[in-house]
């Protein structure tokens, strides 16, 4: 992975062109070049990053987002392709305003994993008066999930390790840590039952003691486990096979998410930034599994 000056061509019709000032980074990044969406060398280079924030600078004709008209000197947040950039040319159905009280950083590590949290919520009909259980809560999926699902009016556990425990509590979150007699340890929790699951770290740990759990298998959602669900009748959403991309559910999230985030009702936990020339050791970074929130690279 490296670092090449390019040109950026003028917007076209239904662009703008954005002045990163942060990136988001994202598993999809580093499994775009893996190989696992095909190896064909005339497609390079790669252009990673989905997700960015920054400073409209210039704009094409039809400039209209979903939230009106865009002009030089806004301040937004983009979906993109090709993000990992100083600066990049971004569809307008993709760029919504920036609210001022929240930082370059969180406004680029929102929507990809906001989205998908608003997905599996949505999915699984998580309401007032539901008890939930969320599979990796610590996680940047996970956190985002269980702390909308408590702002819907829902009892959330959440699965973690005991370090970060305390981080859950403060969210409204009932944390318990994964491992053997999770089950057990969820019931005692819970005696009267789980209403919903929602599973974000794919082990069979998590599917197993969901389908133990949950008595409707429409209300467990996986972002990951795309094989057990073909055989154990769950939800699967995303891009994988047989899944749900919720496209437009996603596309509107930043409705609900936005708001929040300005008010300090939702935490977006940044666990690392990183110079945009050490992309590469963002990757190492976020492989582990075990970021603790999101990594921002920083032009």
């Amino acid at each position: 992975m490296s670092l090449i000056g390019v040109e950026v061509p003028d917007p076209g019709p239904g662009e703008v062109t954005v002045a990163v000032r942060a990136a988001g980074v994202n598993p999809f990044d580093y499994k775009f070049y893996s190989g696992a969406f095909g190896a064909d060398p005339n497609k390079l280079p790669l252009r990673i990053g989905l997700e960015v924030s920054g400073v409209v600078t210039a704009v094409g004709p039809d400039a209209d987002g979903p939230a009106g008209p865009i002009s030089v000197g806004d301040e937004v947040i983009a979906q993109v392709s090709g993000g990992y950039a100083t600066a990049v040319n971004a569809r307008v159905g993709g760029v919504v305003p920036k609210p001022a009280e929240v930082d370059w950083k969180q406004a680029a590590g929102l929507i990809s994993v906001g989205g998908t949290a608003v997905h599996l919520l949505t999915a699984t009909g998580v309401g007032p008066g539901d008890t939930v259980l969320v599979h990796g809560a610590a996680g940047s999926v996970g956190a985002l999930a269980a702390q909308l699902a408590v702002a819907r009016g829902a009892r959330v556990i959440g699965t973690a390790s005991p370090s970060r425990h305390e981080r859950l509590r403060a969210y409204g979150v009932e944390p318990v840590e994964y491992g053997p007699g999770l089950a057990d340890r969820v019931s005692a929790l819970a005696p009267n039952g789980i209403d919903a699951a929602i599973d974000t770290v794919g082990t069979d740990e998590a599917v197993d003691v969901s389908l133990e759990l949950v008595p409707d298998r429409s209300r467990i959602a996986s972002i990951v486990a795309f094989g057990r669900a073909a055989t154990d009748g769950f939800k699967v959403l995303g891009m994988g096979p047989g899944a749900d991309p919720g496209t437009e559910i996603r596309g509107n999230a930043w409705r609900e998410l936005l708001p929040l985030l300005a008010a300090g009702k939702l935490d977006l936990a940044i666990a690392k930034t990183f110079p945009l020339a050490e992309a590469a050791a963002a990757h190492e970074f976020v492989m582990d599994g075990h970021a603790g929130g999101k990594v921002i690279l920083l032009p």
